[in-house]
């Protein structure tokens, strides 16, 4: 079963990418990554080979005249490590218009919080993962976003989670960002976010990075609530990577107080090896201290591979 859902996949993206109008633009791409890992859960210790979020995908458009396009993307989770029998998972997958008045997409889609701080999340997809500790780190069914033009850097985004039948509550996710997210076209990022109901919880977050030479820092300060209950969380986060020649240097740290309750703490430390442009060799370790839930402990290393 497992390969006829991989073979459907593969199939699907082919077909996105074999050759069409030639107005069409279309990207086929993805990104193998796989690592040993050493996990203590607080059972003791095991051993597992990790597919950490790799993908397959196809994205473009179609240029319809100087000042509209439709765009689209469809991408799917593969699950190399085989532990799943359900080895094909939906990732982002939408269609959408762009042109002078900003984009707006229709599908399922990262809200435009958890997109707001993505880049700055350096071990986004481990086992550190920001979804980890806080709540605000949603794929959206169902839901429309916009995004508007860029002006002086800022942009405005937001995603309405649709209620899908009469029994839900419609969610919303709004942001404002300044500058580049990467640090590739400016020195410094800002972001501020702001969740309404998405998946239960309403949340803030304040995101800011900066880049000086070849250190890239990042830094969030995080709240959120969870609608029925009431429950309060707030949190910061700090990033660091330091790239020297075919190394990067990484580490992290994320926290999580429950009002009146736990404190959380996550610590990460990790260095990458370029050996090429598209192939990178990884290794992490991860510390995870519960007030409720006791420590956890991750040391992984492995391969990534993007196409």
């Amino acid at each position: 079963m497992n390969l006829v859902k991989t073979s459907i996949a593969l199939s699907m993206v082919a077909a996105f990418s074999a050759p069409v109008m030639a107005n069409d633009e279309i990207n086929f791409y993805g990104k193998a990554n796989v690592g040993i890992q050493i996990a203590d859960e607080g059972d003791g210790a095991f051993s597992e080979v990790k597919s950490n979020a790799s993908r397959l995908g196809a994205a473009g458009g179609l240029k319809v005249d100087d000042s509209l396009s439709v765009v689209y993307k469809v991408e799917v989770q593969i699950d190399m490590d085989g532990e799943s029998d359900d080895n094909v998972t939906a990732r982002n997958q939408y269609v959408g218009l762009k042109g002078n008045f900003g984009e707006v997409l229709l599908g399922k889609n990262d809200s435009v919080m958890k997109q707001s701080s993505s880049k700055l999340d350096i071990f986004n997809d481990y086992e550190a993962d920001l979804k980890v500790l806080w709540k605000g780190e949603n794929r959206v069914d169902e839901s429309i976003t916009y995004k508007s033009p860029k002006f002086n850097n800022f942009q405005l985004g937001v995603t309405y989670a649709t209620e899908s039948d009469a029994d839900q509550d419609a969610g919303i996710s709004t942001a404002l960002t300044w500058g580049d997210q990467k640090l590739s076209k400016s020195k410094y990022y800002a972001a501020i976010a702001a969740d309404s109901e998405m998946n239960g919880y309403d949340a803030v977050r304040f995101t800011a990075g900066a880049k000086f030479g070849d250190l890239k820092l990042g830094a969030m300060v995080h709240t959120q609530e969870n609608v029925d209950t009431g429950e309060e969380l707030d949190g910061f986060f700090v990033s660091a990577a330091y790239k020297i020649n075919d190394f990067t240097i990484k580490g992290q740290v994320q926290t999580g107080e429950v009002d009146g309750g736990d404190e959380n703490t996550g610590v990460s430390g990790g260095v990458d090896y370029a050996l090429a442009k598209n192939a990178t060799i990884f290794a992490f370790y991860t510390a995870f201290d519960f007030d409720t839930n006791g420590e956890k402990d991750y040391f992984a290393t492995g391969i990534e591979y993007k196409f």
